[in-house]
């Protein structure tokens, strides 16, 4: 063994490792991200480039662009990490007795000892309360668990439904396009993906006769289980209505499929006339079979008016489950032994925040308004820049934190990308960055129709930030146009 180290062989190579790792891709922070972070630090190093600074429009990371912390999450986080704070008049009593209510639900009093697998009993039971003030149906704690984020959540979830039946791997019905959390999951746990379109014609619509369409075709090639639905969307910011959600919840009844909802954006609604309807609100409105429904929802305090994305706090909603197999679910995460406890804690200031007559109450609701109305307006002066852009469409941005715009690229331009072996989006994303800095992910990460080109930017920069970055993005995208017509 000592020869074959020496002699500078390695163990585990690409043609022995896992293959499903291979083969996922995760296109948030994929190629462009990596070169996104390699002109950063050329910058750094005084490298001239036609910009000073690297816009990372391609993920939904809050506090990156720029949107100030909630103080009275940060207030309790600061109290539970640091008790003797409890001592300091600077600190408001309500911030005070939600850090000591969450301190006495850890081991020795301490956010550094583990947790019970599914998290803490206290806040377990909080987020419980708030399902129930949300939708006005009981929510048993037993029912929620907690996790680093909704993404390990969802995988572990997910991970219930790996095996075959009749030699057929699991299908899972996902939106196209789709958080690529999902494709990138289903690579990995080798399971068979079933892409159903969202209608761009119709707002992203999600039209019943599609899903019919992708669950049939698939039947031949896979054993389909599950439905993932995301509302509000991404990245096409659609917002479900209530007719809508009825219509998918009686064919995931109809064709004996557990539905995955995707939540996370359940604060950030936009547009005038839409409304966020839990999956759980109105399976449990229309009454049997449909309340008896297996369903798994999902919520973190990475997005909403939060965007503590670097905290990882989430938690899953498993209703009517078999109670063998939540058993089961619950044996699996505690291989992983507890997530993360202040992101535990900031999911308990999320689904605990200060009541009416609480002194940290009207500081709360006025930075929470503040931070949805900012993002409302820039969800309008988003789509609007891109619909006055030559060969650019955009969809109303009706609630999530993203525009999805089409884009026409011209002949030359895919002959040029096809000659490079890149997609025509990947492309334009490269040039776009290489030319202004901006990072964006292309469509085809997500998902498209084919012949269609799109890409995915967020609209976290702050007003003054995002208005640059348009005008730039509409310089540069002026610019191709007139390079490759």
């Amino acid at each position: 063994m000592g020869d074959h180290n020496e002699c500078g062989c390695k163990n585990i190579i690409l043609d022995n490792m896992n293959p499903r790792i291979k083969t996922m891709e995760y296109a948030v922070r994929g190629p462009l991200v990596i070169r996104a972070t390699e002109i950063e630090k050329e910058l750094e190093k005084g490298v001239k480039k036609p910009f000073d600074q690297v816009i990372k429009a391609n993920i939904g990371d809050c506090h990156a662009m720029g949107q100030t912390p909630i103080t009275f999450i940060r207030q309790v986080l600061a109290l539970v990490a640091y008790p003797p704070l409890l001592e300091d008049p600077k600190f408001p009593e309500d911030a005070k007795a939600r850090a000591t209510a969450i301190l006495c639900g850890c081991r020795g009093g301490s956010v550094g000892s583990y947790s019970d697998s599914p998290g803490i009993e206290l806040i377990r039971k909080h987020v419980a309360e708030y399902i129930e003030r949300r939708d006005g149906f009981p929510s048993n704690y037993l029912d929620v668990i907690l996790s680093a984020g909704a993404s390990d959540a969802i995988k572990s979830v997910l991970k219930l439904f790996l095996s075959k039946v009749c030699g057929k791997r699991t299908g899972v019905m996902v939106p196209i396009p789709q958080y690529p959390l999902y494709s990138a999951t289903l690579s990995e746990f080798h399971m068979h993906q079933i892409g159903y379109f969202l209608d761009e014609n119709k707002n992203w619509g999600l039209d019943i006769c599609e899903l019919q369409r992708a669950l049939d075709e698939a039947r031949k090639e896979c054993n389909p289980r599950v439905i993932v639905v995301i509302n509000p969307g991404n990245p096409t910011g659609q917002v479900l209505s209530k007719e809508n959600i009825c219509e998918i919840v009686k064919f995931a009844q109809r064709e004996g499929l557990v539905i995955f909802a995707d939540e996370v954006y359940q604060d950030n609604i936009y547009a005038e006339g839409s409304k966020f309807h839990s999956f759980k609100k109105v399976m449990m409105e229309m009454g049997e079979p449909y309340n008896k429904m297996e369903l798994a929802s999902f919520m973190s305090c990475s997005k909403g008016y939060m965007g503590e994305c670097g905290l990882r706090g989430g938690y899953t909603e498993v209703i009517n489950f078999d109670p063998d197999v939540k058993a089961m679910l619950l044996k699996s995460i505690s291989a992983m032994l507890c997530p993360t406890v202040l992101g535990q804690a900031t999911m308990d200031v999320v689904v605990n925040p200060p009541k009416k007559g609480e002194a940290s109450y009207e500081q709360f609701a006025a930075e929470k308004e503040s931070v949805l109305k900012s993002l409302a307006a820039r969800a309008i002066m988003v789509a609007e820049t891109f619909n006055h852009m030559k060969g650019v469409t955009c969809n109303p941005v009706q609630g999530a934190m993203y525009a999805f715009p089409k884009i026409d690229i011209p002949e030359k331009a895919i002959e040029k990308a096809k000659a490079l072996g890149q997609t025509p989006d990947t492309f334009y994303a490269f040039q776009l960055l290489e030319s202004t800095g901006i990072c964006i992910v292309p469509g085809s990460g997500f998902g498209q129709k084919a012949g269609t080109y799109h890409f995915r930017t967020t609209i976290l920069p702050q007003p003054d930030k995002l208005k640059v970055m348009l005008e730039k993005l509409k310089k540069f995208h002026e610019g191709f146009l007139q390079e490759y017509k």
